[in-house]
């Protein structure tokens, strides 16, 4: 059957710092066919090349806009895609180029032009936009309101934007079609598939001797989970929601992306977010901040050899605490200053996949130098549209689900992603060993 839907586009981002706030990637060849989408977003959506099926999260609330996937224009043959007549002249310019204009914008000039037409109306409403806008003005910390539009209006009080109890208005515009907006909804509210959970081809090791690991895992670099070699740590015991939030109290901040937040704001932003790419809280200076925290974990015994230690103060950052809701992670990337890892999960669950160093991972483009890093925007979008590659490969990679109270090591040089399957929280490392 011929396909009725355009395909999903995978979009990329650059590991690197830009300017410009939008920071939307530009755009790989498609990967993915969608062969139906239905118009209230709801059901299943069908691969039709490998009829897998992608699940919908059951809160999952319709796109805000009423935004539908471009291949649902061709069920509607008399309807005219409101997205064109909308832009004028410039519905030639893709969505993407029309967003990084729209990231040049300040919050009144895009409020400004949302009253142009309805097109516009829905691109200047665009939420990544209104995060950039938030995290660029509020960097000592901001109180999330539901939405970054709603956060960022709240905040700064602007008069020409339409606010009813603290809530800003929108509503829905027919007949407007656009993969490119509805798949940053579309990863937002995913369900991760159970066959991409299932594989756990990583070795499992509990009670070993350094010798052992060294032998068998550091010096051959190996990735292995370790159980129990964290059962010692209070962390481990106390460390929840309201034991951090309390010890933390108003006067810590932590460091989420790139803003400082208080830590009960954080948990108030993650509560709330549904979003393709949900902030991290990654601190590498809570032990200064509240040294509490530092006391109540050690650094297991196989990682005590490190030889960064004799840099002393003079060392790069090389510990952080990690908070993030469920969907929250980090793509594939490799360690810096080719040095090994372990990751401590003291709270709920991360799902973990490696490749060795002589293995890029599919839709994974390093520069010839390394020194950047293009891949899907997203981590949903990537198991979407490259994680089934895998299968067919010689060298599979390695993957498990990492939960609370074990270890993971990531040996120096493997690219790594990992999501959060759950809210979780974790403590890792970076060393050098011999």
């Amino acid at each position: 059957m011929m396909n009725l839907l355009s395909r999903i586009k995978t979009r990329t981002k650059k590991k690197i710092k830009r300017k410009n706030r939008n920071k939307n990637p530009h755009k790989l060849k498609n990967q993915n066919p969608i062969s139906s989408i239905t118009k209230n977003h709801q059901s299943l959506i069908k691969e039709e090349d490998t009829e897998e099926c992608f699940s919908i999260k059951s809160s999952a609330p319709s796109h805000t806009h009423g935004v539908q996937p471009l291949g649902n224009l061709y069920f509607n043959p008399g309807s005219i895609n409101s997205r064109d007549t909308g832009l004028g002249n410039l519905h030639t310019v893709t969505d993407e180029l029309v967003l990084d204009i729209l990231g040049f914008l300040d919050g009144n000039s895009l409020g400004v032009l949302a009253c142009v037409s309805k097109s516009f109306y829905v691109f200047t409403n665009h939420e990544p936009l209104w995060r950039n806008l938030v995290l660029e003005s509020f960097v000592d910390g901001f109180q999330y309101n539901g939405s970054w539009k709603s956060t960022f209006v709240v905040s700064k009080g602007y008069p020409l934007l339409d606010i009813a109890n603290g809530v800003v208005r929108s509503f829905k515009v027919r007949d407007f079609y656009s993969d490119y907006l509805f798949q940053s909804w579309l990863c937002a509210n995913l369900e991760m598939k159970s066959e991409w959970l299932e594989r756990d081809n990583i070795v499992r090791k509990r009670g070993i001797s350094v010798e052992e690991f060294v032998a068998n895992f550091e010096e051959v670099n190996k990735p292995v989970l370790l159980e129990g070699c964290i059962d010692n740590w209070d962390a481990l015991r106390n460390w929840d929601r309201d034991y951090l939030v309390k010890l933390c109290g108003d006067d810590v901040k932590f460091s989420v992306g790139p803003v400082e937040m208080k830590l009960k704001d954080y948990f108030g932003y993650s509560d709330q977010v549904r979003e393709e790419r949900p902030l991290y809280l990654f601190d590498p200076k809570f032990a200064e901040k509240v040294p509490k925290l530092g006391l109540e974990y050690e650094v297991p015994v196989y990682f005590r050899e490190d030889l960064f230690g004799v840099l002393g103060n003079e060392r790069p950052d090389y510990r952080w605490i990690i908070i993030g809701p469920a969907g929250s992670g980090s793509s594939f990337h490799v360690d810096p200053n080719s040095t090994s890892a372990w990751n401590a999960v003291i709270k709920g669950s991360k799902k973990w996949v490696l490749f060795p160093p002589d293995v890029i991972p599919p839709g994974v483009h390093p520069s010839p130098d390394g020194a950047e890093v293009a891949s899907p925007v997203s981590i949903i979008e990537w198991f979407m549209n490259f994680y089934g590659a895998t299968k067919n490969w010689k060298k599979k990679p390695i993957e498990c689900i990492c939960k609370a109270g074990e270890v993971i090591f990531v040996p120096s040089g493997w690219w790594h992603l990992v999501i959060n399957l759950e809210e979780s929280i974790a403590i890792t490392q970076n060393y050098v060993s011999r």
